[in-house]
């Protein structure tokens, strides 16, 4: 009983909520011998000041006496540590005061507790073992970004089966090589239209949205016959089991499976949370990213082992309207929204004339120069500082309404946006934070800090990362989430991972003497021209992006004698003399380059690059093999 009660002690300390707590381990990592998994917070409060210990000391301080290091891994009902099943279960004990989630009814947005969160998952998780589903075994899920995707992962998490995500705009052949290729033995379908993607594919057990009701009301039974089995599975969970299985977007080839463990995404999400104001449990959270993206999942995985608040938003066309309603305070999202935004933003000020264009420019030159301070982690003068307040009323504020007007930062990840989008949102008070990562590492490695940051790096290595850059520039990354290999593909796997842990990105970078690193392009995408010179294409492409005119650009050269773009048009661009404003954008994105890596000639193409003609990822990354194909022919014309 006292240890029990101590248990619960620890876990008020935790979350500060007794005011005789007087210690602060900010990081306390003891190998599963503290209560809430690998780490633990306590706080001290003296004053108003609040102390910070070994934030990120390689030592890791264990808790004593060993009476309570011996309960957080032997009470009954507990997960082990380090488990995404602890994870879950720590959040339940802590008793978030913010709302769980916020989810889209009836035209308005219903705030889903905490109880009602944890009663959903044990419900379906019991419903699970009613139906068979045991440790190891691989279920499918086929649906949107919803509530239903992230309670039945958590209950999938809590039983030890092993999660399969599938992204809802894939086809029927997409879908069944992960149903098969997984060896699921079930699938969660959003709704029947996704179900009849399966055909001859599905497995044993097919679900829908529409029978979870059914399947809680089984887990209600099971648990009243069985009490303690939703316990004995969870308990059963090594940090070592596989988690899920993320299947990359196949840019190059067929996907290829990351078989990501328990102990990878705990440390992953772990590694956020010792991030000083990052992400905090205060923060409300728009959550439009697909699940079965890394980035997405990580997000997900985030909100109870951060007690912050995740608006789900099913349909990314909708995020505009959802930034109004819900009025996020962090925003992950990958580039593209970005530079949508931008381009929208751009051209409003540029239909601007007389005085109100004159106040526009006024604001934007205050905004970058304290951005510049910023930057440089230098003060802002109180004359200047003045000014922003005034530019913000006048000018940034009507920016900041349409991102709902209580955005503090915003994270892009899955694709590089160039640094001109990130300085012009900036200058207009609204921090965006690059970082970088991949699936084999579990989301990522390196990112910009609210206290740290410098536009044009993807950041620092994140807290637990080793970075370091090979002979021929390749990024090698290793740290506790790197992932177990490809499943059912050992060659692959040897071609990525070292016998001494390190992790081949594909990525070309370097890493500055203040330890930020920049990401130059993926390996296989860098050009080499006839002339064998190195060109790096998404550089170039980032740039050509940054005109109001342009939606996606493509730059070709490989073992070509130079180097030419296909582009596409924004829509509602007329095509009227287009040829000469795209020649003048590419002539001033040549202006600072070395006469090899200029682009020489280009094509404006009669449409823009599809998901629905396989042409971008999920994550609206452009699948470059695809591309060159459909569009040959320009490509040719561009070297006639």
């Amino acid at each position: 009983m006292e240890r029990a009660e101590a248990h619960v002690r620890l876990f008020r300390l935790w979350r500060g909520r007794e005011s005789e707590a007087n210690g602060d381990v900010d990081q306390a990592e003891a190998d599963g011998s503290v209560p809430d998994g690998s780490h633990c917070r306590l706080a001290k409060f003296s004053g108003t000041r609040r102390i910070r210990l070994a934030a990120s000391h390689p030592c890791r301080l264990r808790f004593e006496p060993v009476a309570i290091q011996a309960e957080a891994a032997t009470e009954p009902g507990l997960a082990a540590p380090r488990t995404i099943a602890r994870l879950w279960q720590d959040a339940d004990a802590r008793e978030w005061r913010s709302a769980a989630y916020l989810v889209e009814e009836d035209g308005g947005w219903r705030e889903v507790s905490w109880p009602e969160a944890a009663a959903t998952v044990e419900e379906l998780a019991n419903g699970l073992l009613a139906l068979g589903i045991r440790k190891g075994d691989a279920f499918a899920i086929l649906a949107s970004t919803r509530l239903e995707w992230a309670l039945f992962d958590f209950a999938l998490g809590l039983v030890g089966a092993v999660g399969a995500p599938i992204y809802m705009n894939s086809g029927p052949r997409d879908v069944a090589y992960v149903v098969e290729h997984s060896d699921a033995v079930g699938i969660l379908c959003e709704e029947e239209e996704q179900r009849a993607k399966l055909g001859e594919a599905a497995p044993r057990h097919v679900l829908t949205f529409a029978d979870l009701p059914d399947l809680r009301r089984r887990g209600r039974e099971h648990r009243a016959e069985h009490p303690d089995a939703l316990a004995a599975a969870a308990a059963a969970i090594d940090p070592e089991d596989l988690f899920t299985y993320i299947y990359t977007s196949g840019t190059t080839g067929p996907p290829k499976a990351c078989m990501i463990r328990h102990r990878n995404y705990y440390a992953m999400a772990d590694c956020v949370r010792q991030l000083d104001d990052f992400i905090v449990g205060e923060d409300v959270m728009l959550m439009y990213l697909p699940l079965a993206h890394n980035f997405g999942r990580l997000m997900h995985l985030l909100g109870p082992h951060l007690g912050l608040t995740l608006a789900f938003c099913a349909d990314p066309y909708a995020v505009a309207d959802a930034l109004g309603h819900v009025r996020p305070t962090v925003f992950p999202s990958v580039p593209r929204v970005y530079e949508k935004i931008h381009t929208a933003v751009s051209a409003k000020f540029d239909e601007a004339t007389g005085s109100k264009r004159r106040l526009i420019d006024w604001a934007l030159g205050v905004g970058r120069r304290v951005s510049a301070l910023r930057q440089a982690q230098r003060p802002v003068p109180p004359l200047l500082a003045a000014q922003q307040r005034v530019a913000d009323k006048l000018v940034y504020s009507k920016v900041k309404e349409r991102l709902g007007g209580r955005f503090r930062v915003g994270i892009s990840g899955g694709a590089p946006l160039a640094r001109e989008v990130i300085e012009f949102f900036h200058a207009l008070d609204v921090l965006i934070l690059e970082a970088y990562g991949l699936t084999e590492c579990t989301t990522g490695c390196a990112g910009n800090r609210t206290n740290a940051f410098r536009f044009g790096t993807v950041g620092r290595a994140l807290p637990g990362f080793e970075l370091r850059i090979a002979d021929d520039g390749e990024v090698l990354i290793r740290s506790d989430t790197v992932f177990a290999g490809y499943y059912k593909d050992e060659a692959a796997t040897r071609e990525v991972l070292s016998d001494d842990g390190w992790l081949y990105s594909g990525d070309i970078g370097s890493i500055d003497d203040d330890g930020f690193l920049t990401i130059t392009d993926r390996k296989k995408d860098l050009l080499v021209t006839a002339g064998g010179k190195n060109v790096a294409p998404q550089n170039l492409e980032n740039a050509l992006k940054t005109s109001p005119l342009i939606s996606q650009a493509l730059v070709v050269g490989d073992r070509r004698p130079y180097v030419a773009a296909l582009v596409t048009l924004e829509e509602g661009v007329p095509r009227e003399g287009i040829e000469e404003k795209i020649k003048a954008v590419v002539d001033d994105v040549n202006r600072d380059l070395s006469r090899f890596e200029q682009i020489k000639r280009f094509a404006v193409l009669p449409r823009d690059f599809s998901a629905d003609e396989d042409e971008v990822t999920p994550t609206l990354k452009l699948k470059r093999r695809v591309c060159q194909e459909h569009f040959a022919a320009e490509i040719e014309t561009l070297y006639a």
